[in-house]
């Protein structure tokens, strides 16, 4: 009997779990193109198909990471190789760990959120609901790839999606948001491939695995220029300043669902690829322009907020509020240790899960409405009490208030600046205190923008929108009570990816003692 529990154990470890995990979505884009449009009835086939594969999706993510993954162990597991293309060296090779756990989970829960979101996609509903099903894919596959060429061809394939998600089915200006986004994101991604490409090059050997490429840490000019390109490159997304002006007209244009996705999921590919590849892969170019990071951080968290003042269309303001919020990712990339690292995974999860649910109390709303000019509304509260509960609430969150998620990952960024001595002490204050002129600023724009369109002078014309449903509800909750959680309990986050952190800051602080003997000689 013992025997035949090992097997079993066995064999469902050994099943190509991850390879599901990206292929399923995939599977149900395939199966909606077999169901007929001649109906008006089908968009209820079509979005609840697309349900229905998303939610076994997530599901089997939860599996993997409750089941299957051991969040104790620091390296890759679950690992799935095979020879795609030999001649080129391509493989489908995948495997997870404690960075890229919580992001698979992130993602299969916005998606999922996003496509119950899509409730009244009349125009087109096979395509739309088929180009959610793949960007799921493409997002999983980005975070799962374990081979340079395999992980570019997913963040490639995700642009598609997006592009075309914008440009069909987004605003007045939906045409000049989509061709910038995708002018933006497929110029760096060049940089990126170049990059790869002259890595892989690099060793005796040329490999595309990107443990191979970890191993071989370049430095020197060529380390530089690939350490450049690769910043440069997932800048964009992430998105960093100046890079960063497709993200406003993007989010202004698309719909709430997939100004969910934009925000809960696309820009924490950037963050994730700066560990993956800018740290891990170059650590001695890394320490030496730590620093830069960390000011390049704080410009995009003070210009972020400034920006946002600017804003009279709520989405916008909420665009420019993420841009600030991802500064404090690069700051924590910058910081160099376990709590840095810790702080902008931890940033990047809280962000993704606050901003989805703003962008998706904001679509409500606006659904009801018909407009997102801060100047246009007022007096909201009172026809919309339980959507006013849900925006404050968000924007509490986003604005890092004690017991939510913000907090802690802000709190712990900055306790990674301050514990890092590798820079002077002056160095450390100057850049906490203007970082947190930061967080003064967000809650200014945010209680200001709150009060204008939920307050004020009662626009007549609001006076008697509808509630949200029973299902909006069910959405907006599924996305603040995990803020909560993590805020009151944040080991239910940092357990998944705090040894893998500290694996990442370990070989940095080796790094660092290799630099300085090499720089004070022993007598």
């Amino acid at each position: 009997m013992d025997a035949i529990l090992l097997t079993s154990s066995a064999s469902i470890e050994n099943f190509p779990w991850l390879s599901l995990i990206i292929l399923l979505p995939a599977i149900g884009a395939l199966t909606l193109q077999f169901l007929p449009n001649e109906s008006e009835n089908n968009l209820v086939n079509f979005r609840n198909c697309a349900i229905i594969f998303l939610s076994a999706d997530f599901l089997i993510i939860l599996l993997v990471l409750s089941k299957l993954f051991d969040n104790k162990e620091s390296g890759l597991q679950l690992i799935e190789r095979v020879d795609w293309l030999p001649a080129i060296g391509l493989e489908w090779s995948l495997g997870i760990d404690g960075i890229s756990a919580p992001l698979v989970a992130l993602s299969g829960l916005i998606t999922l959120l996003a496509a119950t979101a899509s409730w009244k996609i009349t125009n087109k509903p096979k395509l739309y609901f088929s180009l959610l099903l793949i960007q799921a894919s493409a997002q999983c596959l980005v975070f799962l790839s374990q081979d340079f060429l395999l992980f570019f061809l997913a963040w490639e394939l995700e642009l598609v999606p997006v592009y075309l998600l914008i440009a069909i089915w987004g605003g007045k200006r939906r045409l000049y948001a989509a061709t910038k986004f995708i002018l933006y994101t497929a110029l760096a991604s060049l940089l990126i491939l170049i990059s790869g490409l002259a890595l892989a090059l690099s060793g005796n050997d040329f490999s595309l695995n990107l443990t191979e490429l970890a191993t071989r840490s370049p430095s020197g000019t060529f380390g530089l220029l690939c350490y450049l390109g690769f910043l440069i490159g997932f800048g964009v997304k992430l998105p960093i300043f100046p890079l960063h002006t497709w993200l406003p007209d993007a989010h202004g244009e698309a719909n709430a669902p997939v100004s969910m996705l934009l925000a809960g999921i696309l820009l924490k590919m950037g963050g994730y690829a700066l560990i993956r590849f800018n740290i891990q892969m170059f650590p001695e170019i890394h320490l030496q322009l730590a620093p830069a990071l960390i000011i390049i951080g704080i410009v995009n968290i003070i210009y972020g907020a400034l920006n946002a003042f600017a804003q009279d269309n709520v989405k916008r303001r909420i665009a420019c509020s993420s841009v600030s919020h991802m500064g404090f990712v690069l700051v924590g990339i910058g910081a160099i240790n376990t709590l840095g690292i810790n702080g902008a995974m931890l940033q990047m999860i809280s962000h993704g899960l606050i901003a989805a649910a703003m962008f998706f109390v904001t679509g409500s709303f606006y659904e009801r409405t018909n407009t997102l000019s801060i100047p246009n509304m007022g007096g909201l509260a009172k026809a919309l009490p339980i959507t006013f509960a849900l925006f404050l609430t968000s924007s509490l969150a986003s604005l890092a208030l004690p017991g939510m998620s913000g907090f802690v990952s802000e709190i712990t960024i900055f306790l990674g600046i301050t514990s890092q001595d590798m820079f002077s002490s002056s160095f450390r204050s100057i850049s906490i205190l203007i970082a947190a002129i930061g967080l003064v600023l967000t809650p200014i724009y945010l209680l200001s923008m709150c009060r204008r369109v939920f307050f004020g002078p009662r626009i007549p014309a609001l006076a008697m929108v509808d509630e949200m449903n029973s299902r909006e509800l069910f959405i907006a909750l599924s996305l603040l009570t995990p803020t909560l959680l993590i805020g009151f309990w944040p080991r239910i986050a940092t357990d998944i990816f705090e040894n893998s952190s500290n694996a990442i800051a370990n070989n940095l602080a080796v790094h660092k003692l290799i630099a300085f003997v090499h720089i004070i000689p022993l007598n």
